[in-house]
């Protein structure tokens, strides 16, 4: 019987009368979407999520690949629970789910344009306005720069995409895009889904692979920032390559205020994610960052709007089910901060506006010491030329 199966798959999945879908991958990983009508049961610890299962109505879990949700509702039917695990996870849903839709609107430009009015009407102050205010405020584009839109195939660089079309559209000066996707060694899964959405946005995308995955997988210490960093200069060099002087990463606001605590916290420092930065090491090219203004909340609110679905980073680690494993699991350190921001926000509501200018606010006659170009510089040099009380 088909109750009886503790792995099913997404039709038969449709056959349970009032299933109780749960999502337990990481809180990271559910910032990139969701199954319609699942609830969130981190890394699947029920007890300390204080979820009440039901013994009575059939429970559906699933993680990134069906891995660890296998895992998790094998315990669970051994204490009673009609519990399964959905086949293929999230992943796999989102590819059958993109299959189903190309097969009900094959070659459909409706789609694309949906997504694009709802940039120049519902999300046109959200969204779009501050994307043009962060490039004029910050001097990001000049007349006929090159600039290479680096897509990881997550929320962020997608929407920053379409933003880049959007205002291309208007035309004030002329400019060119390139909408660079490296594959550092995506599975053929997330590979497809990255092409499937740019298909469905119609973003013309360019391709190119490396074996970045590869060569940070057995890494002990800091895999993420030497996978960041590898990144950045294969996307500079191949951006180059393309006549390109400028690479767009799609940081926002958020990653802004979050990068500020995390450096005071962490890193013992005061200094923020920088919306232009000249390269250091390729000579006559930049980085740009067009969406330091917007609001992930925002994001995620076009994204659901236009019922879009996302990967996550996508590396091997988030791509086997590493990251919803309990018995290893670790809080990353940017997701304790977005958490005790949004703690504190609770109190006070202005704190992630405050935290974004005191950057913004600093008062060299009050700090210890500072850097410029790498040189410390102490109060008790100048201390004899600064003001009293």
């Amino acid at each position: 019987m088909l109750n009886e199966k503790l792995e099913v798959t997404y039709d038969e999945l449709a056959e349970f009368k009032n299933p109780l879908l749960i999502d337990i991958r990481s809180r990271e990983a559910v910032n990139y979407g969701m199954l319609p009508g699942a609830f969130h049961v981190p890394d699947g610890v029920f007890e300390e999520a204080k979820f009440t299962l039901p013994m009575d109505r059939p429970i559906v879990l699933y993680c990134t690949r069906g891995e660890f949700s296998l895992e998790c509702a094998a315990k669970l039917r051994e204490q009673g629970y009609q519990v399964h695990s959905l086949q293929g996870g999230y992943t796999g849903w989102l590819l059958e789910s993109m299959k189903r839709e190309q097969g009900a609107h094959p070659a459909d430009r409706e789609r694309a344009e949906e997504i694009e009015k709802s940039i120049r009407k519902k999300f046109h102050k959200a969204i779009f306005s501050k994307f043009a205010k962060a490039i004029n405020e910050y001097q990001l584009l000049q007349e006929n720069d090159k600039v290479a839109v680096c897509i990881s195939g997550g929320k962020d660089s997608m929407l920053m995409a379409k933003l880049f079309q959007e205002l291309k559209r208007h035309n004030k000066f002329p400019f060119e895009l390139v909408f660079l996707v490296m594959d550092p060694g995506y599975s053929e899964a997330n590979r497809t889904i990255i092409e499937n959405n740019a298909k469905l946005m119609d973003i013309p995308i360019t391709v190119f692979e490396s074996d970045i995955f590869d060569a940070v997988y057995d890494i002990e210490k800091s895999p993420c920032y030497l996978c960041a960093r590898m990144r950045r200069g294969y996307l500079y060099s191949r951006a180059k390559e393309l006549g390109c002087n400028k690479i767009a990463l799609g940081h926002h606001y958020d990653d802004v205020i979050e990068t500020i605590l995390m450096g005071m916290l962490y890193g013992g420092q005061v200094q923020t994610m920088m919306p232009k930065l000249h390269s250091t090491n390729f000579e006559g090219m930049e980085l740009i960052r067009p969406m330091y203004l917007i609001r992930e909340d925002d994001i995620k609110h076009w994204r659901d709007y236009n019922n879009l679905h996302f990967i996550q980073c996508a590396c091997r680690f988030t791509d086997t089910c590493t990251t919803c494993d309990p018995d290893g699991r670790s809080v990353s350190k940017r997701m304790e901060i977005k958490n005790m921001i949004a703690k504190m926000k609770e109190n006070n509501p202005f704190v992630e506006g405050n935290i974004f200018k005191s950057v913004e606010n600093v008062n060299l006659n009050t700090v210890i010491a500072y850097k410029k170009n790498g040189v410390k510089h102490h109060f008790v040099e100048y201390y004899d030329e600064l003001n009293g009380e």
